[in-house]
């Protein structure tokens, strides 16, 4: 029994040392860049040891994508609600976002926004997780609003899916154009648009940073 765990448990920190690895790739060669083979030899395995996890490149995506939901709740969702509720949340989870990007943890700043232009008209099981994942993303900061209108943070007739809208696009946008322009002021521009929307919308905008 010991060996049978030890040998799980190795085989667990591989498979998560290899989608590591691969969402880090994919941030900036897209998912169709990913290859078991070149995974295998950066991290100094074999090959046929990763095909016990992904028999094929479509198994490895769909893990991939998980992976990486799962590292954007780690070091974004969690920290930004650890304590913290409506308003202060939602501004949280903007400020985190930002943060990731300019860290930055992938080199390509975000695999979803690589994901999503790589695979938005490519129907399939791929397109459908990615899919899934932003309709989820959209949702839970739709109930953060939501959650903020009724502790009276934000005003009643606040446009909770407009809003949830501006603020992953805005999020969005900051991994092209930093990019292609000067991040710091990049960064700088997005995060005052952000503080806009919602100092617009809230019912004391003084509990927000000014800039």
């Amino acid at each position: 029994m010991p060996t049978t765990d030890g040998r799980r448990l190795r085989g667990h920190r591989t498979r998560e040392s290899v989608l590591e690895a691969a969402v880090a790739t994919a941030s900036t060669a897209g998912l169709d860049g990913l290859s078991l083979a070149q995974l295998a030899t950066g991290l100094g395995i074999s090959k046929s040891a990763l095909f016990t996890h992904w028999p094929d490149k479509q198994t490895l995506q769909l893990a991939v994508i998980d992976q990486a939901a799962a590292q954007w709740a780690d070091r974004i969702v969690r920290p930004a609600l650890d304590g913290r509720h409506g308003l202060a949340a939602l501004w949280a989870v903007q400020e985190n976002r930002l943060a990731f990007y300019a860290a930055p943890v992938l080199p390509g700043r975000c695999f979803f926004v690589t994901a999503y232009t790589e695979f938005d008209d490519r129907p399939g099981p791929v397109q459908d997780r990615l899919r899934a994942q932003l309709v989820q993303w959209e949702a839970f900061q739709a109930n953060l609003i939501r959650e903020s209108i009724t502790a009276g943070e934000l005003r009643p007739e606040t446009p909770v899916q407009l809003l949830a809208f501006e603020l992953d696009a805005l999020g969005q946008a900051v991994v092209t154009r930093a990019r292609l322009l000067e991040a710091d002021t990049v960064f700088a521009e997005a995060r005052a648009a952000l503080l806009a929307r919602l100092r617009h919308w809230a019912t004391r905008p003084d509990t927000l940073p000014a800039a």
